[in-house]
């Protein structure tokens, strides 16, 4: 049996630090070659498209390559002719002579590489002028092209279908800087045109029926993979006790946790507010770059420098019977994923009170890693949590805090959710995610052979 060629977008994979949609394009990748597809990711460097093989690799490997500012200029407007008239993709051969530098640990499993210079870019700022999609055409024709994103494009000739992970720009547009309109347009050509959509929650399957108007059957669920918990995770507990204290200073377990992007829809706001008012001695550690708009969700560490609360209990390690607000609340930039891992497994409790997620992974991280959680009970993350985590309302401060205490101050509590967590995370298990996926494909007229 020949292996069908599947084909993805490269769009978040490239990004340096990725995003829980770039996880979702490499977690596809994986299963997709285990279940016997042949793979190809397209990308959108801003890399030689020439015929010399070697300079091709080269600058698709080098994040500097593409000349000064000035030429993106030229580069935009040629690209979005080219997305007009239909353009054409070039092979990256990827040989191994050239070292991946940084961007090794963010390859995802394949067997060929595709790129058009800045392909996504080019696509997003000619899509609404054009009022349709950028075409393109790929050196070999796939049987299905999966976008993992909902960009504005289209291989010509062949199904393509398209994940929406959730609707947050329509659902909650004061949370995202997307173009409103501009997204709005791409959601509804790919509701009208798509061969398929694909979701990852039954709470997103809902937007998307009930807000872009897609009849039931063309909208699956096939939820997402949470991939095994790896070395990181199996570290002897001293190895990462010692990492956690030796890097952040923390006790382990002595500390709260949330991880992920400080922008508007993950309620950091509320959560510190909710942390204070519980008056645990444990301080919040909010780890996670700062996005749109997170000055507004850390306005308590900000506004007031010299303010101070007095805390119930000692605190280890702190004279006196003040400190300041800023002692309570840590902030933590980016840190490796084997250093996040610890973290988590150190922490108290992960606290994840999210105003919406359209699948909710770092729940299941925490879970897999059997720390206990306080979640929101909103959108997708009741079907990720199940009954192994705290649900609370994520506009309620005052149930936050209460949840807080409880984790706080009931070690049966905290052990419960610590032994329900791993059972509830395998559910997301890469097998059950493959036999979603071989369904799916399937139904479009896609049979691989590990299915």
């Amino acid at each position: 049996m020949q292996r069908p060629l599947i084909a993805i977008d490269g769009y978040n994979l490239a990004l340096e630090h990725g995003t829980g949609v770039a996880t979702y394009a490499r977690s596809l990748s994986h299963r997709l070659k285990e279940m016997g597809a042949e793979v190809g990711v397209l990308y959108g460097h801003r890399s030689s498209s020439g015929a010399d093989d070697l300079l091709r690799e080269v600058t698709f490997f080098d994040p500097r390559s593409g000349g000064p500012g000035w030429k993106r200029l030229v580069d935009d407007l040629k690209g979005m002719a080219r997305l007009r008239l239909g353009t054409d993709a070039v092979e990256v051969p990827v040989t191994g002579r050239v070292e991946p530098g940084a961007m090794a640990a963010r390859m995802p499993a394949f067997d060929r590489i595709w790129n058009i210079p800045g392909l996504y870019r080019a696509a997003t700022l000619g899509s609404a002028p054009a009022r349709r999609f950028g075409r393109l055409r790929l050196p070999q024709r796939p049987a299905l092209m999966h976008w993992t994103y909902p960009v504005p494009l289209e291989v010509e000739g062949v199904p393509n279908i398209y994940t929406i992970h959730d609707l947050v720009p329509l659902r909650l547009p004061a949370t995202t800087l997307d173009n409103k309109r501009r997204y709005l347009g791409t959601a509804r050509r790919i509701a009208a045109n798509a061969a398929h959509i694909v979701t990852v929650s039954e709470a997103s399957r809902r937007d998307i029926i009930n807000l872009l108007g897609v009849p039931e059957e063309r909208v699956t669920n096939t939820f997402q993979a949470i991939e095994p918990p790896g070395t990181d995770a199996t570290k002897p507990e001293r190895l990462a006790r010692g990492e956690v204290e030796g890097a952040f200073g923390l006790p382990w377990q002595g500390y709260f946790l949330f991880f992920g992007a400080v922008e508007p829809k993950k309620n950091v706001g509320r959560l510190i507010e909710a942390h204070l008012a519980a008056g645990s001695p444990h301080p919040l550690v909010i780890c996670g770059k700062q996005a749109w708009n997170s000055h507004q969700e850390l306005g308590l560490l900000y506004e007031d420098d010299r303010r101070e609360f007095v805390p119930r209990g000692p605190i280890e390690g702190v004279q006196g019977l003040t400190r300041r607000l800023r002692d309570r609340v840590i902030l933590v930039d980016y840190v490796p994923r084997r250093l996040l891992v610890s973290l988590i497994r150190g922490a108290r409790a992960v606290l994840f009170p999210s105003l919406y997620e359209g699948f909710g992974l770092p729940v299941l991280e925490a879970m897999q890693l059997g720390t206990p959680v306080m979640t929101s009970n909103a959108a997708s993350l009741p079907e990720v949590a199940g009954d192994a985590a705290l649900l609370v309302d994520p506009l309620d401060t005052r149930a936050m805090a209460e949840a807080i205490l409880a984790l706080d101050g009931d070690a049966e509590l905290r052990a419960d959710l610590a032994a329900r967590g791993p059972v509830q995370a395998a559910r997301f298990g890469p097998a059950a995610y493959a036999a979603r996926l071989a369904a799916l494909y399937a139904r479009l007229g896609v049979r691989l052979e590990g299915a």
